[in-house]
Order: structure tokens, then C-alpha cells, then sequence
């Protein structure tokens, strides 16, 4: 088997809220979007973030689908690296995210920190800071206090 691509499928509660805050926060550039005849819904859409394809469509209750916004939590991550955290931070808030977390130096090697956009989605947002062998990364890991993730 060859996998060509792996891409982020993400459900979210108002897809041009949330195509407007990927376009905002991140550069993102909208590919395209089908819409539901008569209902209006997003049933796929494209954004282009940093030449990274985001693919979305809003909540199917009706096959099970729902976005973190509406179910209260979000079992994954996503990971933007990029040339400055702090800045790509300040211009989500900006846009409408809410802040998790703030932008701190981490043990290995990277300063990042964590916003939620507008449907829930949990986005952790670093720069590269310090070269960290896997070695070091592990001794670093071993003693650092509880919560420093």
C-alpha cells in the first residue's frame, strides 16, 4: 500500500466562521466548499494553510457527527510550526480563538502554546528554539515538574 496524503478532517458547528477565522489567524485560502441544496449546510470544504490542506464539513448529528464545540471536549490536536509563536497566538485571539495556553519555552527544544478556534478545535502553535537530542529531550522529560507538557 502507498499512502500519498493524510489530511485533517475537522468538524465544525459554522463553517464560514470558521473558514473566516483559518483565513484571519492563519493565512489559510479557501480551495472551495459544497453546499447542501436547501438546507445552506457546508457538507466539505478546503482550506489551504501554509501550503497544508484542512478539510472540513459542519456537524451531521444525524451520522454521529459533531463538533467539539457542541460535545463540551476534542480528543486531538492540531500542530502549526511556525516562525513565530507568539505572534501567530496574538492574531488568533485576535481572530476570535480562545487561549489554553500561553506561549512558554518547553524542554524540548520548542516555544509554543495552545488556542481553541471558534468551533473547539484544539491547535498547539510552537517554534524551534534549541536542538534537543532524543537523549537530552528524555533526561530534560524525566525531571521536569508535573504539568510542564
Amino acid at each position: 500500500m502507498k499512502i500519498h496524503e493524510v489530511f485533517s478532517y475537522l468538524c465544525v458547528k459554522n463553517a464560514q466562521e470558521t473558514i473566516d477565522f483559518y483565513k484571519t489567524a492563519f493565512g489559510g485560502v479557501e480551495k472551495f466548499r459544497l453546499v447542501e441544496p436547501g438546507s445552506g449546510r457546508v457538507g466539505h470544504a478546503e482550506v489551504e494553510i501554509g501550503g497544508v490542506v484542512v478539510m472540513l464539513a459542519e456537524e451531521y448529528p444525524e451520522l454521529g457527527l459533531q463538533s467539539p464545540a457542541t460535545l463540551g471536549v476534542t480528543t486531538a490536536s492540531m500542530h502549526l510550526h511556525v516562525d513565530n509563536c507568539d505572534e501567530v497566538i496574538e492574531r488568533a485571539i485576535k481572530a476570535g480563538a480562545t487561549l489554553d495556553m500561553a506561549p512558554r519555552d518547553h524542554f524540548y527544544g520548542e516555544r509554543s502554546g495552545v488556542i481553541r478556534d471558534p468551533s473547539g478545535h484544539r491547535w498547539n502553535i510552537g517554534h524551534h528554539i534549541e536542538n534537543v537530542s532524543t537523549g537530552e529531550m528524555q533526561a530534560r522529560y524525566d525531571t521536569m515538574k508535573d504539568g510542564d507538557c
